[in-house]
């Protein structure tokens, strides 16, 4: 891409310099610049782009992206907002890769992961070839790898768009995220098609209201006016459904639990093997667990029909996804009792794991989770109230503490319901729930699922998994 080319994209005022050359790569970390790199100072969150522009400059940047004029004697390119501008050339850069693979994205505040898995088995079935961007992983080609726990700027996310058509990828689903949306990392993204699954207390420290943090998913759907599948069965859902409609929008399919819906099960049996229902004609039967996985089978369902993909390819897709990495993921080393792990780290998702466990059991339900620290606390007594109210037993424990006393934290759960135990120590707060099952019992280690590393203070990381640490302590228990 010539830097012309660059210019031209963003049609912003340039001084000085003559705007000539290649633009080899794009930049918004000036450690990370090499000569030909076009550098974007991006504000937010402490750090401004524009303090480092400097040192781009020495780096090779062949010119700089910025919302103010910097008295350096790179090219500068003026624009009004830079993480917009960042968007609009990775798109050019990388060669509007979204034109030409088809990209089905999932946004919600829960059931995104487990709804992009079961598209991406439905598009593998369809003979689709997808390739998946989310929280827990990336598949390119053939390739799996593990996802960042942060969400790319929108030229990591071009980049692996263009890497999946190079890789063989015909298709593609990724998680969209509140924060993608809001910091522009998914503008230029073409969606093929779009599914809103549910709209629920989280986030809440960087959205100043839920109709801010609703206003940021719409704004998904309002760009480009992408086919939707909108969850009617969510009272966000019904309003996103009932002002695209306002605004004239077509190809709109609705799902949820109601018979009111466009996409509803008939003849639901769910069990401990997972759920076997009707919607129309198909069969459908998923060995996920919970009236939840329910409705993200459903969203699968719609989304996938947005796409023209086949009945048939819908129902061996959905069947061929056994389990989604720490969704109600299941440890078993042969114990007399039942242990899931999830990642419910959320009111309302702590409430439907809380509710399939008790379906999944005659005898008692133990709770063990936290809460992060550094992100938003008036979940916290509401998760308490939860636990308390849906659990047979409850310990309190670490979660990803931060920078926050774990302590400080716990009392802040602690001021919605009273646990039956305190445990500073996750480990040993999951070795005392072990100890105190029983034959039939449920235990459900939630907060944390597919994470391998606990987050300290100072920026620390400790490997911790959930699921190792059950088995490890199963395995060294007299419970199996």
């Amino acid at each position: 891409m010539e830097l012309r080319d660059v210019f031209a994209t963003l049609d912003g005022s340039v001084a000085p310099g003559d705007g000539g050359g290649v633009v080899a790569d794009l930049a918004v970390d000036a450690r990370r610049v090499r000569p030909g790199s076009v550098f974007f100072c991006i504000r937010g969150f402490g750090v401004d782009g524009h303090d480092w522009a400097a040192e781009a400059a020495a780096n090779g940047a062949v010119a700089l992206v910025v919302e103010r004029r910097l008295g350096l004697p790179a090219p500068q390119i003026l624009v009004e907002d830079a993480r917009a501008a960042l968007a609009t050339v990775a798109d050019e850069f990388w060669g509007r890769p979204t034109e030409t693979l088809p990209v089905v994205g999932v946004t919600g505040t829960s059931g995104k992961t487990t709804t992009a898995y079961l598209l991406h088995s439905i598009l593998e079935a369809a003979g689709r070839r997808p390739g998946l961007w989310g929280t827990i992983e990336t598949q390119i080609g053939s390739e799996r790898r593990p996802s960042h726990p942060w969400s790319p700027l929108a030229f990591h996310l071009q980049r692996i768009f263009r890497s999946m058509l190079d890789g063989g990828n015909l298709s593609c689903a990724i998680e969209a995220t509140s924060y993608d949306s809001d910091l522009r990392r998914l503008d230029g993204v073409r969606f093929a098609a779009l599914v809103f699954t549910n709209l629920g207390h989280d986030h809440l420290d960087y959205h100043e209201s839920l109709d801010d943090y609703f206003a940021a998913k719409q704004r998904l759907f309002l760009a480009g006016s992408p086919p939707a599948a909108i969850n009617v069965g969510d009272p966000y859902g019904r309003r996103l459904l009932s002002e695209l409609r306002g605004r004239g929008r077509e190809q709109l399919l609705t799902f949820g639990l109601s018979p009111e819906a466009d996409i509803s099960p008939e003849e639901l049996a769910l069990s401990a093997r997972g759920a076997r229902f009707r919607v129309g004609d198909l069969e459908l039967r998923t060995p996920l667990l919970g009236a939840f996985n329910v409705e993200n089978v459903l969203g699968a369902v719609a989304g996938a029909r947005l796409l023209g993909v086949p009945d048939d390819a819908i129902v061996a897709g959905i069947r061929a996804l056994e389990n989604v990495p720490g969704r109600m993921e299941r440890v078993d080393e042969g114990q007399p009792f039942s242990i899931f792990v999830d990642y419910a780290h959320k009111p309302e998702a702590l409430e439907a794991v809380l509710k399939t466990a008790r379906m999944l059991t005659q005898g008692r339900v133990l709770c063990v989770f936290g809460c992060g620290g550094d992100c938003y606390r008036g979940k916290r007594a509401l998760m308490g109230r939860i636990a308390s109210s849906l659990s047979d037993l409850v310990i309190v424990t670490t979660d990803d503490p931060r920078d926050e006393d774990p302590q400080a934290i716990i009392d802040d759960i602690v001021a919605g319901g009273v646990p039956d135990e305190i445990e500073l120590d996750r480990r040993r707060a999951i070795e005392r729930a072990i100890d105190l099952a029983r034959p039939g019992d449920v235990v459900l280690v939630a907060g944390r699922g597919h994470e391998t590393e606990q987050q300290l203070a100072g920026g620390r990381t400790e490997r911790f998994d959930d699921r190792d640490v059950v088995r490890d302590v199963l395995r060294s228990s007299n419970s199996c």
